[in-house]
C-alpha cells in the first residue's frame, strides 16, 4: 500500500489524468443507463398501475411478434412521435427493444420530453421469448 501511495504522489499528473477519466467514464455510463425492470415487474406494472408497454422496434419486426397492446414507435422516429404518448405522461412506461441494448436511449429521450415514470425491461423481446411468455403476431 505504501508502494501505492509512493507512486500516486510521485506521477500526481498521471493519476489526476486516471481519475479524470474514471469519473467521465462513471458519469458517461449514468447518463447513459436506465432504469431496468424485468419482464416480470413490467407485467406487474402494465397490471397493477396501468403501464404502457411501448415497442422501439422497425414495423416488421413489431407485426412479427409483440407484447399485447404494445404501442409501437420505432426509435429513429421516436423524438417526432413522442406527442402521441401525452396521454401517458402520468402512467408507468416500459420501453422494449430486441435485446435491451436501443432502449436506454428511448427512456432518455421520454425523459427530456417531461415522461415521468420511464423504465426499460432488461433484455428486450429476446428475453420475453426466452421466458416463453406470451406474444402477439
Amino acid at each position: 500500500m505504501v508502494r501505492f501511495l509512493d507512486f500516486l504522489v510521485s506521477h500526481w499528473i498521471l493519476s489526476g489524468l486516471w481519475l479524470a477519466l474514471a469519473t467521465t467514464l462513471l458519469a458517461y455510463l449514468n447518463a447513459k443507463t436506465a432504469k431496468s425492470i424485468s419482464p416480470q415487474g413490467a407485467t406487474l406494472l402494465v397490471n397493477r398501475a396501468n403501464g404502457v408497454i411501448l415497442d422501439i422496434r422497425e414495423r416488421k419486426e413489431f407485426e412479427k411478434g409483440h407484447i399485447v397492446d404494445a404501442i409501437n414507435i420505432p426509435l429513429a422516429k421516436l423524438s417526432d412521435r413522442a406527442i402521441e404518448l401525452d396521454k401517458q405522461k402520468e402512467n408507468p412506461i416500459i420501453v422494449v427493444c430486441e435485446l435491451g441494448h436501443n432502449s436506454g436511449d428511448a427512456v432518455k429521450l421520454l425523459k427530456s420530453n417531461g415522461f415521468v415514470h420511464v423504465s426499460k425491461m432488461y433484455g428486450g423481446m429476446g428475453e420475453w421469448h426466452a421466458q416463453n411468455l406470451p406474444i402477439v403476431k
